[in-house]
């Protein structure tokens, strides 16, 4: 026990020693409540279905629906503030049937946005795999985790751009490569992000809004099935949140690109893969 808390416990006691073990009572008779609380954290579960497929899927806590305003399509993040606790097991079901459970690990002690994206886990079968995030708390730069979630044999790399204005030339964009499996650091602003094929024509693109305190999923995305009877969905990208241009101010980008090290699942959040 901290030395603070002995002091206020041990006052207490001095000042009421027959209401030792009982509720300490305010004026007016209202129950006062413990002088110690533990701090209670916000942590908003961000959910991206990267799983290739026509049917949409629920999210479970337990036996708690998180979807309850429907299930998610392919292609579609949401955000979700259950109170998370480490041990807890997140369902996700097409239908009646289980697709895959993901095993929450440890927690941070801190207010945090926790990336948790579900795609496939090869090109052969419909096994679930998983890939998350914990947002570093803090920052004011907007976040970038970039994952691959892509299955097949096609080649590309994520890149972003500077974004030009409508009627604007931007002669000297800045265009950089946005690695894998890695988070990033970037200004506010306006920015194109797009998957670069190795003939180096765009093969899927983007725009996206960076604000200040937000962090942001983008996905590589898709499945080049190799079992008879399976659907092939063609590489794409998907940008999570959707922020407002408006929101920006006139923000422009105006420092080089910062990268961080990805927190993979594994290691802080998580993990869990089982069959569909």
């Amino acid at each position: 026990m901290s030395s603070v808390a002995k002091v206020f416990l041990s006052a207490a006691l001095i000042l009421l020693p027959a209401q030792a073990g009982k509720a300490l009572m305010r004026h007016g008779g209202e129950v006062a409540g413990s002088l110690v609380r533990p701090i209670e954290f916000k942590h908003t579960l961000r959910v991206c279905n990267a799983f290739p497929s026509s049917s949409p899927i629920d999210v479970f806590r337990s036996q708690e629906k998180l979807t309850n305003a429907g299930p998610m399509a392919y292609k579609e993040c949401r955000d979700f503030e259950p109170k998370l606790v480490e041990g807890d097991r997140l369902t996700f079901k097409v239908g009646d049937s289980s697709a895959g459970t993901f095993a929450v690990g440890a927690l941070p002690a801190n207010d945090a946005v926790l990336l948790l994206a579900v795609h496939r886990h090869d090109e052969m079968s419909t096994a679930v795999s998983f890939e998350s995030h914990t947002f570093a708390a803090g920052l004011e730069s907007p976040q970038i985790a970039v994952i691959d979630a892509y299955k097949g044999s096609a080649q590309a790399v994520a890149r972003i751009a500077d974004a030009a204005s409508k009627g604007e030339h931007l002669e000297r964009a800045r265009d950089e490569e946005l690695r894998f499996d890695n988070a990033v650091a970037v200004s506010p602003g306006a920015y194109e992000v797009f998957l670069s094929g190795n003939d180096g024509a765009k093969k899927a693109n983007s725009s996206l809004i960076a604000l200040k305190h937000e962090s942001y999923v983008i996905m590589r995305i898709g499945v080049e099935a190799k079992t008879q009877g399976q659907q092939s969905y063609p590489q794409d990208i998907v940008v999570y949140p959707r922020s407002p241009a408006e929101a920006l101010g006139g923000a422009r980008m105006a420092s080089p690109l910062l990268f961080l090290p990805l927190v993979v699942a594994a290691a802080l959040f998580g993990c869990g893969l089982l069959e569909m």
